[in-house]
């Protein structure tokens, strides 16, 4: 860490990540993917990020294999016995990610303003599933996880000047962007086509069965999609929603909320994903 990367964490009060983080705690539940892919999505909404996917990525083409792909380093950075090196090396696999946009303008994935939208995604969305599907935080915790976030970005050397320093402020700055700077990218687009138009019969599916589950498949998960994004998000993409859908979305998620403490009593293997899991047990604590 840079001596301005020091003054700039000490100044916004960072708090350690580790077993007693909130951090770790949840960010590797599986019940983070009730969200749907709310991160992602609104990653590609900010022009410079979706085009960068778009001309760098195999997005369109192994959009679960890129998935799989982004995950573990992640995680590593978060959870990592030397997660500074594997924020690096997540930060390094950017360096290639650069050219210009529709309008000629320059665009590279290090831009320290895009890198951090990237980050702020994933913490964003950390915290709204863990609300939504997991239990309500109060305002203490939403601020402990944010300041918990400010080491985990520091972990990947890019500057953070002019970054949010208090939860209150990375609301103001969230807002902003889904105001003023979120657009619909034919990346973002792409990434939830699946909502309004239906998922495509898997290979390895037979037709008959396919047949059979491909309408709750379907309905799971565009209400999953749908119902994971900020209204703003839904309105710019275009994406369908009603009262009604929504009405039905909150139950599914106060349900969810409510069999918590059933969720915990699983073993581990069934609750969290490897990293954290192996993460926690390396510190010789229970996940």
């Amino acid at each position: 860490m840079t001596t301005a990367q020091r003054v700039s964490a000490d100044s916004a009060e960072a708090l350690p990540l580790g077993p007693d983080s909130l951090t770790w705690r949840y960010f590797g539940d599986h019940r983070m993917a009730l969200l749907g892919p709310r991160a992602a999505v609104l990653q590609n909404m900010l022009p410079a990020l979706g085009q960068g996917v778009e001309d760098h990525s195999v997005w369109f083409a192994e959009t679960l294999a890129r998935l799989q792909r982004s995950i573990p380093p992640i995680f590593n950075t978060v959870y990592g016995a030397d997660p500074e090196t594997s924020g690096h090396e997540v930060r390094d696999f950017h360096r290639p990610i650069k050219g210009r946009l529709p309008d000629g303008s320059p665009y590279s994935a290090l831009n320290p303003d895009t890198y951090y939208w990237a980050h702020a995604c994933f913490v964003e969305h950390l915290i709204t599933a863990t609300d939504t599907f997991i239990r309500r935080l109060s305002e203490e915790e939403t601020e402990q996880i944010f300041r918990e976030s400010i080491t985990w970005f520091e972990r990947y050397g890019v500057s953070s000047r002019s970054t949010p320093q208090t939860y209150a402020e990375f609301v103001d700055y969230f807002e902003h962007a889904l105001e003023e700077r979120l657009v619909a990218h034919r990346t973002a687009s792409y990434g939830v086509g699946y909502a309004t138009k239906g998922w495509p019969r898997p290979q390895r599916v037979p037709a008959a069965i396919w047949w059979l589950v491909r309408g709750p498949v379907n309905a799971v998960s565009s209400s999953l999609t749908i119902g994971g994004l900020p209204p703003r998000a839904r309105e710019i993409l275009g994406l369908p929603w009603d009262e009604k859908r929504e009405q039905r979305y909150q139950r599914f998620a106060s349900v969810s909320r409510a069999m918590n403490g059933l969720y915990q009593r699983l073993p581990g293997r069934h609750r969290m994903h490897p990293i954290p899991l192996r993460a926690f047990a390396r510190e010789g604590r229970r996940a």
